[in-house]
């Protein structure tokens, strides 16, 4: 059985090499789509088999509670299980070319082909699904890969990427590589690679875009995700919901819910079943499994979210729920009247702070959602059709949940941002779309 290729990269002639080697990989990674799907569907049934092993192991690498790591370990094996049955249904069209005078006579075969050799770097915060969210559409569509996963987790995207290479996918197609800044950047700088994909802060994100010259850029960076409850909305859901998706792992995701307008006339009442949501909330070990929210990842990461909730307290800011920062942990804040030139309300708080505003109408709530330079997702509690329309219409966001969070995601659907958050959908068929490009044959009938 082949060995997981691991590289530590030490300067920029190491990443040199490694780019060559994956370049070289292109003839293995072409494999036929029936063998890419095998592979696909025998990696899920192995993470299912070992879906607990997987959690553990999450849990242990970034500080994420069990129940949340048991759930990611899911949606990593629907991730594979779906890109393997995608991987079937790569399809080409077939033009018909007589529309005018000069083409009579001809047709156009169009198929998809793979772009060339990718380069993935991904975060913490979902060390096993934002990895199979890059690494399975390119086993879908034949690419060979290098992965730069985050190096506080490299062991559960070493394991993950092990299971395929167990199934059957070419291990010198999926190279693993760790190291400094520098080496990493000097990667991205090469041309050999013409996929860089990139899950991470938007800083860092657009600052490697411009050194990927000549690759086709995939970025899904951060976000400050607004919710809107209307007069109409199903009050305890929509509380139930906000509290949860502010919170969870500690707010470490990039469609966490941080800002909150809720429509004048319910504000008082969905306050006050917000906070008893929250209050309910389990702060402590991540291993419990009753744990909802643990610690953040590090203590920068922490220092910086309590520096941010003073600063909005300073400025007026009234803090419901919270309390003091206990090492690497913030118990779930929950601030009201931040003004909007505070941190928490203009920038990606990424720890577990929400902010809460009454609006005084609908219009009031789409013009402050919409100030912000984010644009990932954004939800919105209502059953006024009309009103749901408008707001597709008007906020720029790449996806709009309807009575639910922007924390909601389906493994399936596009996913990606507007903006600052970023170019591109991940989403497994929509990712394969971005690693594959049209290769056209025309034809002339004798």
């Amino acid at each position: 059985m082949a060995e997981l290729v691991r590289i530590e990269l030490t300067d920029a002639a190491s990443a040199s090499a490694v780019a060559a080697r994956c370049a070289a990989a292109s003839a293995k990674a072409a494999l036929p789509a029936h063998a890419r799907a095998k592979i696909l569907l025998k990696a899920a049934e192995a993470l299912e088999a070992q879906a607990e092993d997987f959690a553990k192991l999450i849990c242990a690498e970034v500080g994420k509670p069990m129940k949340e790591a048991r759930r990611e370990a899911a949606r990593g094996a629907f991730t594979l299980r779906w890109a393997g049955e995608e991987a079937r249904r790569i399809t080409g069209e077939v033009l018909p070319l007589d529309l005018d005078a000069n083409s009579e006579g001809r047709y156009a075969m169009v198929k998809r082909v793979p772009r060339g050799p990718a380069l993935f770097i991904t975060p913490f915060n979902f060390p096993l699904n934002l990895v199979a969210h890059k690494v399975a559409p390119a086993v879908a569509v034949g690419l060979p890969f290098v992965l730069k996963p985050d190096p506080r987790c490299p062991k559960t995207a070493e394991k993950l990427i092990g299971l395929l290479v167990a199934a059957g996918w070419p291990a010198e197609a999926a190279i693993v590589v760790s190291g400094p800044l520098p080496a990493a950047e000097a990667l991205v700088r090469d041309e050999r690679f013409r996929i860089f994909s990139f899950t991470g802060s938007t800083a860092v994100g657009w600052k490697l875009k411009t050194l990927a010259v000549k690759a086709h850029s995939c970025l899904e960076l951060g976000g400050n995700a607004a919710v809107f409850v209307a007069r109409d909305a199903d009050l305890p859901w929509a509380a139930a919901r906000c509290a949860w998706g502010a919170f969870y792992y500690s707010g470490q995701t990039c469609i966490s819910v941080q800002r909150i307008y809720v429509e004048q006339g319910v504000h008082a009442e969905f306050r006050r079943l917000l906070v008893e949501n929250i209050k309910a909330l389990v702060v402590g070990d991540p291993s419990d499994d009753n744990t909802d929210v643990g610690p953040l990842i590090d203590e920068k990461s922490a220092m910086r979210v309590e520096e941010w909730l003073k600063e909005a307290v300073s400025k007026g800011a009234k803090l419901w729920t919270g309390g003091p920062r206990q090492g690497l942990v913030i118990p779930p804040s929950l601030l009201e009247g931040a003004p909007a030139d505070c941190r928490v309300s203009c920038e990606e708080v990424f720890g577990p702070v929400a902010t809460l505003d009454a609006v005084t109408s609908r219009e009031d709530a789409l013009d402050r959602m919409s100030k912000s330079r984010y644009g990932l997702q954004a939800g919105i509690f209502t059953n006024d059709l009309a009103f749901i329309h408008k707001a597709f219409d008007r906020l720029e966001v790449g996806g709009l949940i309807v009575n639910d969070i922007p924390s909601f995601r389906s493994d399936a659907m596009p996913y990606g941002g507007m903006k600052d958050s970023g170019l591109g959908r991940e989403g497994v068929k929509y990712a394969m779309d971005d690693f594959t490009e049209t290769k056209t044959l025309v034809m002339k009938t004798i």
